[in-house]
């Protein structure tokens, strides 16, 4: 599961990645190559259990997050396949004015560019469709398949719905359509996040629109910068406070995409290591063994579960299984976020 970061030149895209990612991207790199790295989800859950285990390490959950080419003012661009590769869409919205750093529509106009980069994602939906309806024409005279029939016809739904502006996430399509277009990674049918890359005074102006619309995030590049360079905790803490959060934006927005991936933590703890695991939401006990060790899931017999509050209030594992909070489950358990597991298996 990947986010691409894309957006227009001088967006900030680059500076959000190496936040997010701890990378530096390169001087070198070229104008059209993507990078990937992978990014850590702050969790308060892990620093608690590890509080509680005392343990010789940590590891926290990740998200990868691609680096797309910037999104030219005219033409396709090179983003546009790359972004296809990934499940979640990270837009970058300039909302900072900084006269030495241009921007290459002359002038600093949020909403301007947050549309005009939805029309350029919907219009590459739009050219994926008629190239795919034009090349189905020409086998036409062939005859279709039953696939290639339920590939056309889905596409006709998807540019009706185009054409009037609805992206694809949102418009009539079942589940049959879903199977037909399952592999043609349509940018509309994929979930946004809108991050606005401000400055102290757009902090406070885009936080209305925060609040109105789940999908914008709000995060400062550079005042994010400043906030890793403060050494004293309670400094720090005052800082986020003035500006109205409760920590980092690059934590919150990592955190955010996981979300938005449709991803959950469990956890296993003990004298070694606590650590996160990641797996889709709605995953079996199997499937998240197999995360562990695909021996696990292979010999899978039974998981035990503690859930999270019940082992913080009880303060250790074997005062949970006094109180009775152990749970036995089986191969049809669905893994709730927050479970803290111990798998039994047999290979």
């Amino acid at each position: 599961m990947k986010a691409a970061i894309l957006g227009y030149e001088q967006a900030g895209k680059r500076s959000l990645f190496t936040l997010l990612t701890g990378r530096e991207v390169p001087p070198s790199r070229k104008e059209h190559e993507a990078i990937e790295g992978a990014a850590a989800v702050a969790d308060p859950r892990v620093d608690a259990l590890a509080r509680l285990a005392r343990p010789k390490r940590i590891r926290y959950a990740e998200t990868m997050l691609v680096l797309c080419p910037d999104v030219p003012l005219e033409g396709k661009g090179a983003w546009i396949e790359t972004a296809r590769g990934c499940d979640l869409l990270l837009v970058v919205v300039r909302a900072f004015h900084a006269p030495e750093v241009f921007h290459p529509r002359g002038s600093v106009d949020p909403e301007r560019d947050r549309s005009d980069l939805a029309t350029e994602i919907l219009f590459a939906d739009v050219d994926l469709v008629d190239k795919r309806l034009e090349r189905l024409a020409k086998e036409k005279r062939g005859g279709l398949s039953p696939l290639q029939q339920a590939e056309e016809h889905a596409l006709r739904k998807c540019q009706e719905a185009l054409a009037k502006g609805v992206w694809l996430k949102d418009a009539s399509l079942d589940e049959n359509d879903a199977k037909a277009l399952r592999n043609l990674g349509f940018l509309t049918q994929k979930p946004v996040l809108w991050v606005y890359n401000v400055d102290e005074e757009g902090v406070r102006a885009v936080r209305e629109k925060a609040h109105d619309d789940p999908t914008v995030f709000i995060v400062s590049a550079r005042m994010e910068r400043e906030i890793m360079a403060i050494e004293d905790p309670t400094e720090r803490r005052a800082f986020l406070e003035s500006l109205g959060f409760d920590r980092p934006g690059h934590e919150r927005l990592a955190a955010a995409a996981y979300d938005a991936l449709g991803l959950m933590s469990f956890y296993t703890v003990g004298p070694d290591e606590v650590r996160a695991w990641t797996i889709r939401k709605g995953s079996l006990a199997p499937t998240a063994a197999g995360k562990v060790h695909t021996d696990m899931e292979r010999g899978f017999i039974r998981v035990e579960i503690i859930r999270y509050d019940d082992l913080i209030e009880a303060g250790s594992e074997a005062e949970a299984r006094a109180r009775g909070k152990l749970q036995i489950r089986g191969r049809d358990y669905v893994i709730q976020d927050g479970d803290i597991c111990h798998f039994r298996f047999s290979v």
